[in-house]
């Protein structure tokens, strides 16, 4: 996939340069070559030794080598790679970059480079979300740099949110989308994400507790993967990836409004956990207490998106893959399920409180077709929407 490919890996100071580390050998595995560059607060995380053993090559530290310059060969390094791949991109060396400093060899390199870059910044979700850090990653969006990342989840600081490096695979994949279209490049791809909110009055919801995280990881593998994503998603929890085209709703059926106002499509993912009822006839004031006792909510069936789409005969997706969250008998309720809907896939799994998948980092899905129920172990859900990626963009290549 990277045969041939030269790679200018800087590594960044940050407690995610031990991912460097596999992303050398990742890379290596994909036949691409990776000269290393090490910045000295990088190097307080991973030795030069240790990238040096892996790359098998020197490591290059320092802006003022003698050697090295005496044949300009900062100059050389920035330009003589196919890709300039920065992880981790910390907050100090993105903002360096925005301002076009160049203290030091990293800086320098991408300051002189006419080599694209790909970022992938790591650092605390506070440091993530400033204003300053937002200004300068904008600002480098605008100069055509790159970006995969920053994933959400717990850090070693013990805070949760976005600013976890993108894992090592996620990486491959990202750096390999720069150099071709990729498996799924000229195919348009619906996803559906995150929970439904289905009012009860103007302050009050009935949902469920769908963050969106999973969602949102297939919808960032599948754009990865070079498809066009239309993300149609609830109000969740976790921020939509950049990249794709997001379209916000908050019910069910504004949900399956823009569903089908999103066809055709090649293929059809609904992630979305969408809420099975709705009240009937919603208030549009707040409901109040009264002496006649407690309201009586009479509720309607919500539109079965899934099942609409996946039995609409002209014009259905080539493939449509459904979700199926529950609780007992997995297996048996997600394949009944599957034939009950129509739909060709069902990504099954449980989320039993005791399994901490629901809102977690995590998940461990089967995979119900027509050719029966798959086992996948338990991964990250970054890694399960990779896996499933690929398998689309498989299905929809045969």
């Amino acid at each position: 996939m990277l045969a041939g490919k030269q790679i200018l890996l800087i590594i960044g100071g940050g407690i995610a340069a031990y991912k460097s580390l596999e992303l050398i050998r990742r890379l290596q595995d994909q036949g691409a070559a990776v000269t290393p560059v090490l910045t000295r607060a990088g190097e307080e995380f991973v030795t030069p030794l240790s990238v040096s053993a892996l790359a098998g090559q020197a490591v290059h530290r320092d802006l003022f080598d003698l050697t090295a310059e005496a044949e300009m060969g900062h100059i050389q390094l920035s330009r003589s790679a196919d890709l300039v791949v920065v992880a981790p991109a910390t907050a100090d060396l993105m903002a360096k970059m925005a301002q076009g400093h160049a203290n030091d060899l990293a800086t320098t390199l991408l300051l002189a480079t006419d080599t694209p870059v790909l970022l992938a910044p790591a650092m605390n979700v506070r440091m993530w979300e400033h204003a300053a850090t937002q200004r300068n990653v904008a600002t480098l969006r605008g100069d055509g740099v790159q970006f995969v990342g920053p994933n959400e989840g717990g850090m070693a600081c013990g805070e949760y949110g976005p600013g976890r490096m993108a894992e090592p695979d996620e990486l491959v994949a990202a750096i390999a989308g720069t150099f071709k279209a990729g498996a799924l490049s000229g195919r348009r791809i619906l996803v559906t994400s995150g929970p439904t909110h289905e009012p009860i009055d103007p302050v009050r919801y009935i949902a469920n507790r769908s963050s969106g995280a999973q969602g949102t990881a297939i919808a960032r593998a599948l754009r990865d993967q070079g498809a066009e994503v239309v993300f149609i998603t609830g109000p969740a929890e976790v921020r939509p990836p950049e990249g794709v085209e997001v379209v916000p709703v908050q019910s069910a059926r504004e949900m399956e409004a823009a569903v089908q106002a999103a066809l055709p499509v090649d293929a059809g993912v609904f992630a979305a956990a969408v809420a099975d009822w709705r009240v009937s006839s919603a208030s549009d004031r707040k409901l109040k207490k009264s002496k006649d006792g407690l309201p009586v909510l009479e509720f309607a069936e919500n539109p079965d998106i899934l099942k609409g789409v996946s039995q609409m005969g002209e014009g259905r997706p080539g493939l449509v893959v459904g979700f199926a969250a529950e609780t007992n008998d997995v297996v048996q309720n997600a394949t009944a399920k599957r034939l009950r809907k129509g739909c060709d896939w069902i990504v099954a799994n449980d989320v039993s409180p005791a399994t901490g998948i629901m809102g977690g980092t995590e998940n461990a899905v089967i995979l119900i077709s027509e050719s029966g129920a798959e086992d996948w172990p338990r991964m990250g859900k970054d890694e399960v929407a990779h896996r499933l990626a690929a398998r689309i963009a498989t299905a929809l290549a045969g």
